[in-house]
């Protein structure tokens, strides 16, 4: 795939970037390892400032980001906008929160391991490499970079081909707000250079947020090499409705989530499960809502969501569209290529899936929804559990033990009752299962790229 700029609504290619050559990569490897002694020797109140001063740079420049995040993927102004600025907020989170949340701890008394002193501090490890997706394009890195920089290491980001000019953008971002030169760059180098990169022992750890595909190849390289890899591969995420819940609300959540950044999220609701005795309400809602949400101009406020960000994934989400509505489900709304340029996609609905079917099991990162009617709270954990992901889940009840059953027994990384999945600064994000491994966010996600290091003294 070329690094280019190609806009999703339109098909039309703006601009092309030739890929840092050997020699170019070389040298930003060396500028990062030579920023590791500043930002280790660097406070936290130093980096705090630098920080702040970076996010005050998104906000500054809000219209222009945002921009370049709807042109070169496709989501409406209004959500781009939108994430921008929780990017900022979150760089602002650790920047007020890093040193709290790195702060040495004494897990035991001193005395009962024979020593006066005894405690753990945490300390940067260097250079991280960064393998990040197109379908947020700001929050995906800023959510990795704002700890990794504050926890005094360096970052090279390696963006989706498709967002070349988000990734120089946030390339330059912290070395403009004060951060030693270095500290952050980009490399506009394809995926496969990329798991070679792991190689080099200037490279201390590796996060990813992709397929199962490339989070395998990525765990393999940083495995060979024994170096440290957090992974956020994606899921079938599942939106559980039961009797006791808000009908209309749950419906036009569910139909939002599922139409969310034109359903190219990790973590929206993919997998329905509706409880029989609602069923029927629920399920004339949803599909009103479903259908009335349309697809457009990403630069137009009456938009309901944008198109798909590359002529690939689309044509991925609708192969297992096809395969479905060859083996028999039942299509209520959309499923069909609409004419006209760019990679637009309507909202879709299907019932009658059956295990047959790819997209039973496989993640459809497109607006398609499967919904399922279900008997039970035990219907709804089986089928919730069989699943080679577990990422996130929205269940939908008023009952408080039926509630606390859902929380402890669905099988993934984070559970939202009467609410959809989202991801919050100060709360662990990540999955189980094919979903990845390792956190980010919160005190979990500075803490995955540093050395917990024992002090003990006599």
């Amino acid at each position: 795939m070329s690094i280019a700029t190609i806009n999703p609504a339109t098909g039309e290619t703006l601009t092309t970037f030739d890929p840092h050559t050997p020699e170019q990569v070389e040298e930003i490897l060396a500028r990062a390892d030579a920023a590791n002694a500043l930002m280790r020797s660097s406070t936290f109140a130093q980096r705090s400032g630098w920080m702040r001063a970076a996010a005050d740079l998104l906000d500054a420049e809000l219209d222009h980001v945002a921009g370049l995040a709807s042109t070169e993927m496709g989501k409406t102004i209004g959500t781009a906008k939108y994430e921008v600025t929780k990017s900022a907020n979150g760089m602002r989170h650790y920047a007020e929160h890093a040193e709290e949340y790195l702060a040495d701890e004494t897990p035991v008394d001193p005395s009962t391991v024979g020593a006066s002193t005894a405690r753990v501090v945490f300390q940067p490890i260097g250079t991280v490499l960064a393998v990040m997706p197109w379908n947020y394009p700001f929050w995906q890195v800023i959510r990795f970079a704002a700890p990794a920089l504050m926890a005094g290491n360096t970052g090279l980001l390696k963006h989706a081909s498709s967002v070349p000019q988000t990734a120089l953008y946030l390339g330059e971002l912290f070395e403009r707000a004060g951060f030693p030169a270095g500290a952050f760059q980009t490399l506009l180098i394809e995926g496969a250079a990329a798991s070679k990169l792991i190689d080099d022992r200037r490279i201390k750890g590796v996060t990813l947020t992709g397929s199962v595909g490339a989070g395998a190849a990525v765990a393999e390289a940083a495995g060979r090499n024994v170096k440290k890899s957090v992974l956020e591969l994606g899921g079938t995420d599942v939106f559980v409705v039961m009797p006791s819940a808000d009908v209309a609300r749950s419906a036009e959540f569910g139909a939002n989530s599922r139409t969310q950044n034109s359903g190219q999220s990790c973590i929206c609701a993919k997998r329905f499960y509706v409880h029989e005795d609602v069923y029927d309400e629920w399920f004339a809602a949803f599909l009103a809502k479903m259908e009335s949400t349309k697809p457009g101009d990403p630069f137009d406020p009456a938009t309901g969501f944008g198109p798909m960000a590359t002529q690939q994934v689309r044509a991925e989400a609708h192969e297992l569209v096809e395969d479905a509505k060859a083996k028999g489900v039942t299509v209520h709304t959309g499923g069909e290529l609409p004419d006209g340029p760019g990679w637009f996609y309507p909202a879709t609905v299907f019932t009658d899936v059956t295990p047959e079917m790819r997209i039973y099991r496989e993640e459809c990162f497109g607006p398609v929804a499967c919904v399922y009617k279900v008997a039970s709270v035990d219907e709804v954990i089986e089928r919730s559990n069989d699943s080679d992901f577990g990422l996130a889940a929205s269940v939908w009840s008023t009952d408080a033990d039926e509630l606390r059953r859902l929380e402890d027994e669905l099988e993934f990384g984070a559970v939202f009752a009467n609410g959809n999945s989202a991801s919050f600064f100060g709360l662990p994000f990540g999955g189980v299962k094919d979903s990845g491994y390792g956190r980010e966010l919160g005190r979990f996600g500075i803490r995955e790229f540093v050395n917990a290091k024992t002090v003990w003294e006599a």
